[in-house]
Parts: structure tokens; C-alpha cells; sequence
């Protein structure tokens, strides 16, 4: 059978954007000579479309899409993710032939948990279903039915389903590719079918989807793999008989048979396949990027859809000559191009000119447009608008976000006046223990690199470099410790634990959950555990007025990680 999964980039609510999308590819596909080809789940709205879904005037414009791709389905079989409403509101899976809608499957397993909401939205479907197209039987599945063993899959094979294809939205964090395709493969393994498996690809707010949309053998080996982070028609053609033949040879499907209910046909197909004059088969297999240079396309494409789909065309963020910044610069190129980034130097008196002048070539290196906006005159007047107040008081931390706010406000101002998206550049570490000034440092419209932690941003800094061999990217950059240079001499280990010992805490007490004894049983110092779990509990009102940025750890703050700002449960 050839197959094609279409790799989409759909924006949520732009219904009739995602409609032309779907519709350009069921003509590619058919071009390729494809008896089905699979779109994402809720492809017609873009995933997650959250509270869109409680609009019935939303619901109908859906439908109506579907209604119309329907017209295009003729010598092919569509599938295609949309909220159906009926009794209740169902994600989807409509099936198209024949030039209209022929049929629905219900996702039967609602994931309710880390990003996802989907009990909010939706009702259960009642069981699984097949259709059956050139004399080949094929199951079909959503997303998290198949991130479970005994999903729909399993009666679905023992039904007499060859290829098992699955529409997805699966939002990347680090890893999750390897170990999703592991996961894929296994099922494909044990319900001796092959599998398909047709994601979801782009940025939504501060979700990532990877697409990696893959075609599996029976036995588990990879046929095809598509490309992450891009959009792309991946046309593969399945040896789908195989699967029969070695059900032939296994004895375990006729001992799990009994027992299971009859599995409903949604239709009996004919494409004409046997009248297509195809080209050679096809299949691409596409490599998995290495782990730290998949974190560095997800923060790429994150930016990139974040920016062009909330209808900017040019991004601005302060440029410090530290690491943080230096990789929201490169991302923010990679992402957008050198022309449309905007970098602001605003030294400060406590600035240092290697900070500064690294900050300077960085933006030259990488073609940016620089400006330069000195905070000295905005410190000194406040300090005098300030000083009768603040009579007989020592400076302090005070003065310190002051300097930060001042550079905010420049940001926001040049933000306004020229329509420019101001990128902020804190990393997870330091938002992590409130290491940041509320309306200075914080102030913008993105968060890029908001979910790395710190000993991540050297490593995606390694990644820019490497994909580049004369770097654009300074080692005194790198080499130089960290500073918020708010004050003289001031480093950043003056205030927090060596970033080695506070990645672990925050990976220990953030991402698992564990208490003060257990992060002490692995062996970090109580006074550090101590000290860290304090400052990010007390922080907890700041991260929640800071703008979203990209997901790429197992728990980022903000949809992901929901703690109470008034909580007394410490540690």
C-alpha cells in the first residue's frame, strides 16, 4: 500500500489557513499515487485549540471544513483530525472517500495530565474501528490511544488490521523522540501489524511538536521516518501483507482473540491503486537529531512560529555580552534572519567593557542591528527623585532592579514604537529561584530559552558552534563567569550554589517532585537543598507574570508545573 503522512503546521483557529493546507497535500499525495493519506489530530483547528472548544459557532466552522476536504477525497482515502460535536464534543478522526465523509473514530483515551486537558474538552469514544481500502484492512487511532498497550490497536489486529495508522499531536520535550519511537515500534511488535504514525509539527504558544511522523514494519523496524522541526509529505509504500504472513507463524494472536468484541467496519474502499501508474517506491528514513542539537530546533521553531504567528515580522531583546543572551541572538537569527533581530546594548556604570565589546562583535558576527542606549543618565536621575526617600538607607538590591527596570522600559519602548517583539533572555535556573527583576529583566512578549537551565545553555552554545566551524560566538563569552553586573565586581555564584549543584536541586525538586531528604540522599549539600528550596517557593509569583517561552524539559513552569503562589507546604 503507499501511504502519505502529512507532517502539518497547523495554526490553532485558523480554520480556513489549515483547510487550504490539508487541501494542497490530499493533492500532493494523490500526485504520488497514495491510496490514504493521514493528517494530524485536530488538524482542521490546530492542537490544542483550549477553550475554543466551548464555542459551538467554532465546532460548526470545523465540521463545515471537513465537509468540504470531503469533496477532494475521491481515488484516496483522507484522514483528518477535527472536533466532532454530537451528543458531546469528541476529538476526531474523520474518515474521507468516495467525495464525502464516510465515516468517524472517536479517541477513546483522553490524556489528562502534565500539558494536556483534554477531559475538559472532550468525551471518551465508544471502542475502536477499521476501514478496509483496496481489500487491506486498517485500524485507525489517535494519539494517546497507543501510549498504552492495551489500546484500541490490540482489537483492531486481532479485527484483521495490516497497518495500524495514528494521528498525533505530541508535544516534543528532551528525549521524547527516541523514546516515543521506542514505544511505537513495541506496539507494532507486539500486534504483529505495521504501524503509522502521522504527527503534528510546529510552535503553539509554548509548545513544541517535533513531527518525526514515522511508517513501522511488524517486526518493528523503521520503513520511513520524516524530518523534525519542518513540515513535510512523507510518501512510504508498506509491504502491508507481511503482517499476515507472519500471523501465520505466531500463535499468541488467536489465544488474545477470544474474548474481544467485534470491531465495526467504517466502509470498504476502492482507490483504483491497481490503475495508478506510481513512481518507485518510496521511503524516506530522516535521522533523529542528537539530543542537545534537537533542544537547540526545537527553541528555533518555537520562536520562529511564536513570532510569525502572532503577526510580528521583528523581534528586539537586550544584548548583554553574557551566555543568555548570546543564545536568545542566535536562536532568534536562526529562527527569523539577521534582518529581522534587533539587539540593544545598555551598559550601565558597573558594565565591564569585556561584557560590552563582546556584546558589540557578537551583534556584528551575526549581521544583527545593534543599538546602544546608555543607563547612566536614567540610574543618576532616579537615584535624586530617590534620595529624599530613601534618606539614611544603605543601598541595595533596590537600586540594583532599578537598572533592570530602566533597561526593560528602553525594550518596551522601542517595542511600541516600531510593532518589535522584545525577547526576554533569562534561563530556567535563575526564574527558578526568582534570580530576575519583575518589569526589568522580565519584561517582553517571549521567553525563549525560559525551560533551559543554565548547564543547558553552555550546551546549546557547543551546538551553534560545532554546526558552525568558524563561530560566529566569542569563547570569552563562554569562558567569563556569569554576572548580572548590577553592582561592582558582582558574580552570580555570590548569590546561588555553583550552577552544577543548582541544576541538580532544581531537576530533583522541579521536574520530580522529590522533598529536602531525598535531594540530600543524593548527595547534595542540605545548606544548598535548603537554601534552593526556599527561594523557588517564595518565587512562585514571579514566574507567573512572566511571558510565556518554549517547553522543552519534562516539567516547565506554567501550563506543565501548577504550584499556589499562597502555599505554606515547604519543600
Amino acid at each position: 500500500m503507499r501511504l502519505a503522512l502529512s507532517q502539518l503546521n497547523a495554526t490553532v483557529g485558523d480554520l480556513r489557513g489549515n483547510e487550504a493546507k490539508i487541501r494542497d497535500a490530499i493533492a500532493a499525495a494523490k500526485e504520488a499515487g497514495a491510496q490514504v493519506v493521514a493528517f494530524p489530530e485536530l488538524a482542521v483547528t490546530g492542537y490544542p485549540p483550549e477553550d475554543l472548544l466551548l464555542k459551538e459557532h467554532f465546532l460548526q466552522e470545523a465540521r463545515e471544513a471537513v465537509d468540504r476536504l470531503a469533496e477532494e477525497a475521491e481515488g484516496i482515502v483522507v484522514l483528518v483530525g477535527f472536533p466532532e460535536r454530537a451528543d458531546d464534543v469528541y476529538n476526531a478522526m474523520g474518515v474521507l472517500a468516495d467525495g464525502e465523509r464516510r465515516g468517524v473514530y472517536r479517541k477513546m483515551r483522553l490524556p489528562n495530565y502534565g500539558v494536556f486537558d483534554e477531559v475538559r474538552y472532550f468525551q471518551s469514544g465508544p471502542g475502536p474501528a477499521i476501514f478496509e481500502v483496496d481489500g487491506t484492512k486498517v485500524g485507525i487511532t489517535i494519539c494517546e490511544d497507543d501510549w498504552v498497550p492495551d489500546g484500541p490497536i490490540v482489537a483492531e489486529a486481532l479485527a484483521g488490521a495490516e497497518l495500524v495508522i495514528n494521528i498525533s499531536a505530541s508535544p516534543y520535550q528532551a528525549g521524547k523522540p527516541a523514546e516515543r519511537e521506542t514505544m511505537l515500534k513495541q506496539r507494532a511488535r507486539d500486534n504483529l501489524t505495521a504501524f503509522a504514525f502521522c504527527a503534528q509539527v510546529g510552535g503553539q504558544d509554548e509548545l513544541v511538536f517535533d513531527g518525526c511522523s514515522a511508517v513501522y514494519d511488524h517486526a518493528g523496524h523503521v520503513v520511513a521516518r520524516a524530518p523534525q522541526f519542518a513540515e513535510h509529505l512523507l510518501i512510504c509504500d508498506v509491504d502491508v501483507h507481511a503482517a499476515r504472513a507472519a500471523r501465520l507463524r505466531d500463535t499468541r494472536p488467536r489465544v488474545r482473540r477470544s474474548g474481544h468484541p467485534e470491531v465495526p467496519c467504517l466502509g470498504r474502499f476502492s482507490t483504483g491503486a491497481q490503475e495508478v501508474a506510481t513512481a518507485a517506491p518510496q521511503g524516506e528514513v530522516f535521522d533523529i537529531l542528537e539530543p542537545d542539537a534537537e533542544v537547540y530546533g526545537a527553541l528555533v521553531l518555537g520562536t520562529r512560529d511564536y513570532v510569525r504567528k502572532n503577526g510580528f515580522e521583528h523581534v528586539v531583546f537586550g544584548l548583554s555580552g553574557g551566555v543568555d543572551s548570546t543564545l536568545v541572538a542566535a536562536i532568534a537569527v536562526d529562527a527569523l534572519g539577521p534582518d529581522k533581530v534587533t539587539a540593544v546594548v545598555m551598559p550601565s556604570p558597573y558594565s565591564s567593557s569585556g561584557t560590552q565589546d563582546d556584546a558589540r562583535l557578537l551583534a556584528d558576527n551575526l549581521g544583527i542591528a545593534c543599538l546602544e542606549l546608555s543607563i547612566k543618565e536614567p540610574m543618576e536621575l532616579y537615584d535624586r527623585m530617590l534620595a529624599p526617600v530613601f534618606d539614611g538607607r544603605d543601598p541595595d538590591i533596590t537600586e540594583e532592579n532599578l537598572q533592570a527596570r530602566i533597561r526593560g522600559n528602553l525594550l518596551m519602548a522601542l517595542s511600541n514604537k516600531f510593532g518589535w517583539l522584545v525577547l526576554t533572555t533569562g534561563n530556567k535556573s535563575e526564574m527558578s529561584v526568582g534570580y530576575s527583576t519583575l518589569y526589568g529583566d522580565s519584561a517582553g512578549g517571549f521567553a525563549v530559552i525560559k525551560d533551559c537551565p543554565k548547564l543547558l545553555v553552555y550546551r546549546l552554545l557547543d551546538v551553534r558552534a560545532n554546526r558552525d566551524p568558524d563561530s560566529t560566538i566569542q569563547q570569552s563569552i563562554v569562558d567569563r563567569p556569569p554576572s548580572a553586573e548590577l553592582r561592582p565586581g558582582q558574580v552570580d555564584q555570590d548569590s546561588l550554589p555553583p550552577y552544577e549543584v543548582l541544576d541538580a536541586i532544581l531537576l530533583g525538586y522541579v521536574e520530580e517532585d522529590l522533598g529536602r531528604e531525598q535531594l540530600i540522599a543524593r548527595g547534595l549539600p542540605a545548606e544548598d537543598v535548603d537554601r534552593v528550596i526556599r527561594l523557588v517557593d517564595v518565587s512562585e509569583y514571579k514566574r507567573r507574570q512572566n511571558p510565556p517561552g518554549i517547553k522543552v524539559t519534562s516539567k516547565a513552569f506554567g501550563r506543565d508545573r501548577r504550584v499556589p503562589i499562597t502555599n505554606r507546604f515547604g519543600g
